[in-house]
């Protein structure tokens, strides 16, 4: 069987943790294994290493590769969306690449997944993929539907039938009756009581053979694109339709069946869900990170590097990272990406990024900046390097930290190691490369008229980022 994981997304509910240039599929919020490598990890029951894709876009596929290279190798196959067009253009060309580049044939099974739900225990959820298998190589489109616990408004409902397809040993099979968007609460309460409505999960799996021809009878734009070669398709990607598979197939289709699933899940979609899922202390708190509280109940205070305190707070949400941090009353965690929006009007780049931003190579953090200046802690990781570029306006200072790092400066080549020092004149050429075994850190002072990201010239690049 193979497996698509959907890592394309730009997570906004959980925003300051999770941001536009990282998000929550990149978050560790149960252990220390984020929500994309328990998900890699989860589709190993069904699937092997080397027949699980990952679609992702440009900016986050070096961070996708270092997270799952631990759990499914070297060389995972990950795809780079050109530019975000919703999961139907996505799982199209995930279902191409495993067509010509794993040899997929008409009649395989293609789970899909976003990737960052929690689900447990995946062992048995497994059994509930295989049952599914069979129900896609007959020509289903299978979707899994998840036992509601609680009028929920934040998901979207399938409907089943009356006719049951599958009932043995505790799992059953249903076609599908309708779906329906996000209800108010008492439609919600509704759906609760007649058990015929189950949560959206966004799960589901189909032959390739069957996903051919329900894309060509209901999305032909993206068909027609479908019938060009893998690098064409990606090629001409920017001409996709921007649309969501409910809306290109799902809800089209007389094909769609649904299994229930009456396990732990969560996409995660909301701070309060995170609240749910996560174990309670003996006040009914939810409390990580550097955090002191004293007769605080029933909230989730997630703390950062600097000691977050609270007293006597009841049903909160307070969620502290090094440039922002979030109060929010329990039940009004859906707003926060309203919040975001007024953020994003307003131009603040806390919206889109941390102060530690991650790049191919490594990562850098600002630790301060003012007028003409900027402060930041910059790791290269071993055998990597940053492009040959140059500023215009700026001025730099690099002082090492930790190991040794390879440099060039104009013409001149040099090494930096800790407590030394090296002086980068505005508009000179330059590069730092790490040809160690253990990541290199330095500061750096920049010092110009200005100090933004966008004032950088590349002229060799080992990521492709040379326009």
């Amino acid at each position: 069987m193979f497996s698509i994981i959907l890592a394309g997304g730009s997570g906004t509910r959980l925003w300051p943790l999770s941001r536009k240039k990282f998000p929550k599929q990149f978050l560790s919020l149960t252990d220390d294994e984020t929500l994309l490598q328990k998900t890699a990890k989860r589709n190993l029951y069904y699937s092997d290493k080397e027949d699980i894709v990952i679609v992702t876009n440009r900016d986050h596929s070096f961070f996708v590769k270092q997270q799952v290279q631990p759990i499914l190798g070297d060389d995972p196959h990950i795809i780079d969306e050109p530019i975000g067009k919703n999961t139907a253009p996505a799982i199209a060309l995930g279902i191409k690449y495993i067509q010509e580049k794993l040899h997929g044939k008409l009649n395989d099974a293609v789970f899909i997944s976003p990737s960052d739900h929690i689900i447990s225990p995946a062992s048995e959820f497994a059994d509930y993929v295989k049952l599914a298998e069979q129900f896609a190589k007959d020509g289903y489109i299978v979707t899994f539907g998840v036992v509601p616990t609680k009028p929920e408004t934040g998901y979207g409902y399938i409907e089943k039938s009356n006719k049951k397809l599958f009932d043995e040993a505790g799992k059953t099979v249903f076609e599908v009756k309708q779906f329906h968007e996000k209800p108010d609460l008492n439609t919600a309460k509704k759906y609760l009581e007649s058990g015929k409505f189950f949560w959206n999960s966004g799960i589901f799996m189909f032959s390739i053979e069957t996903f051919i021809e329900e894309i060509e009878k209901y999305e032909p734009e993206i068909y027609e694109l479908f019938s060009n070669s893998f690098e064409t398709m990606k090629k001409e990607f920017h001409k996709m339709p921007e649309i969501s598979i409910d809306y290109a197939i799902m809800e089209k289709s007389k094909k769609v069946v649904v299994i229930p699933i009456n396990i732990t899940w969560s996409d995660i979609g909301s701070w309060d869900s995170v609240y749910e899922v996560l174990p309670k202390d003996e006040n009914n708190n939810v409390i990580k990170g550097n955090v002191v509280s004293k007769n605080s109940k029933n909230s989730l205070i997630l703390g950062s590097k600097r000691l977050l305190c609270t007293v006597g707070v009841d049903d909160l949400i307070i969620a502290d990272t090094d440039d922002a941090i979030l109060i929010a009353k329990k039940g009004y965690s859906q707003q926060v990406k309203d919040i975001v929006e007024l953020l994003k009007k307003e131009e603040r780049e806390e919206a889109e990024v941390h102060r530690t931003v991650y790049r191919p190579w490594g990562s850098f953090t600002v630790l301060n900046e003012g007028k003409n200046y900027k402060v930041k802690k910059i790791v290269v990781n071993p055998g990597q390097k940053l492009s040959l570029q140059l500023h215009y306006h700026r001025a730099e200072h690099w002082i090492g930290v930790k190991g040794t790092a390879k440099v060039q400066i104009g013409e001149d080549i040099l090494y930096l190691s800790e407590n030394e020092k090296v002086y980068i004149p505005k508009a000179t050429k330059h590069r730092i490369e790490n040809p160690g075994k253990i990541p290199f850190e330095f500061i750096e002072v920049q010092v110009g008229e200005y100090v933004g990201e966008d004032d950088i010239v590349r002229f060799e690049d080992m990521y492709g980022r040379v326009k």
